[in-house]
């Protein structure tokens, strides 16, 4: 079965909207994320890179990060990220069982 162009726009404008639902939604760590749905921004940054391999486009993972987080990890970091909780890393390392 071949992909038909309409499903791809529409697979990226949901693709988008994802990435601004996260965007929108930054008090939404990633650790948080990582509990509950085992992916994060980080994770989609690797499949960033994965896809763009696949198709001979070269992307290196900061440049992913970026596209994903909408700026340099390292200033949304410092903006939005801070240290995880005891709470959430006893719960990361739970999952990770």
């Amino acid at each position: 079965m071949t992909q038909s162009s309409d499903q791809t726009e529409i697979e990226a404008s949901a693709f988008r909207r994802l990435l601004q639902h996260l965007d929108d939604h930054k008090e939404v760590q990633n650790i948080d994320l990582m509990i509950l749905a085992d992916f994060c921004r980080n994770c989609l940054s690797k499949w960033y890179v994965t896809a763009a391999e696949e198709r001979g486009v070269a992307i290196d993972y900061e440049q992913a990060r970026e596209i994903i987080y909408g700026m340099p990890y390292s200033e949304w970091k410092d903006k939005h990220q801070p240290p995880a909780n005891a709470e959430q890393l006893e719960a990361f390392a739970a999952r990770q069982k």
